[in-house]
């Protein structure tokens, strides 16, 4: 019988519990439990559990397919060095004007955006964006300023999901948030972190230049949407 090494689970040594506490971390932010994280990726696994939490070692093998399909830094994986979510030029995401299929790409200023009912913008898009680690998104915004720099710089375009239950947030990432009259009609992204009032959360830049934070009601909040990640465009 030949024994395939490259996914055999084996007590995990440090170097392996390191990367599995980070594939928590990034499966946390895409918001998914890890039935969903690991099954789109090998329906197979079942051992996510213990390789989260330490208790064994994640295979080579598994770890290609994990990067293979997911937005996910190899580099910070392996060493927690850089960004977690993959940075890709936008012209190698194979983009198509007349294709229907992807996710929609709206060249908009933020401050301009309507999120209205019958969907994320209320407008046509330019075109569509076919690239598989971003395609559960709905939409692609174009980031204008340096508030949220050097996370996000003026000019890249990021990829957003919208989430639906505001208890449940990953303090210090950054999301999309909607607000309504009492919170000033903003629309802005922003790193979010807890407040010591529950009814309220902070809304900080990632730019220290651009000091203080802002504080929102939780239920001003229309509408909320992780960023999942980030493209730099070179042409469109």
């Amino acid at each position: 019988m030949t024994i395939n090494n490259d996914i055999i689970l084996k007590k995990a040594d440090p170097q392996s519990i390191k990367i599995g506490l980070r594939l928590k971390k990034f499966r946390l932010v895409q918001g998914q439990n890890s039935k969903e994280f690991y099954g789109a990726v090998n329906p197979n696994v079942s051992n996510y559990v213990a390789i989260e939490n330490g208790h064994r070692s994640i295979g080579i093998r598994l770890i290609k397919e994990i990067t293979g399909y997911y937005p996910i830094n190899p580099e910070w994986l392996q060493t927690g060095e850089g960004e977690m979510q993959l940075t890709a030029p936008v012209t190698e995401m194979g983009l198509n004007e007349s294709d229907e299929k992807g996710v929609p790409f709206f060249n908009v200023n933020l401050s301009e955006i309507s999120f209205g009912e019958y969907g994320v913008l209320g407008e046509a898009p330019e075109y569509y964006v076919n690239f598989r680690p971003f395609n559960d998104c709905d939409a692609y915004l174009p980031i204008y300023g340096d508030s949220m720099y050097p996370k996000y710089a003026s000019g890249e375009i990021i990829a957003i999901r919208e989430i639906t239950n505001f208890n449940v947030l990953q303090w210090g990432e950054a999301y999309l948030v909607v607000t309504d009259e009492r919170s000033n009609h903003m629309t802005t992204v922003k790193l979010i972190f807890e407040h010591p009032d529950a009814t309220k959360i902070i809304l900080r830049s990632s730019n220290p230049n651009f000091k203080g934070d802002t504080v929102v009601l939780r239920d001003s909040i229309q509408k909320m949407f992780l960023i999942k990640g980030k493209v730099t465009r070179n042409q469109l």
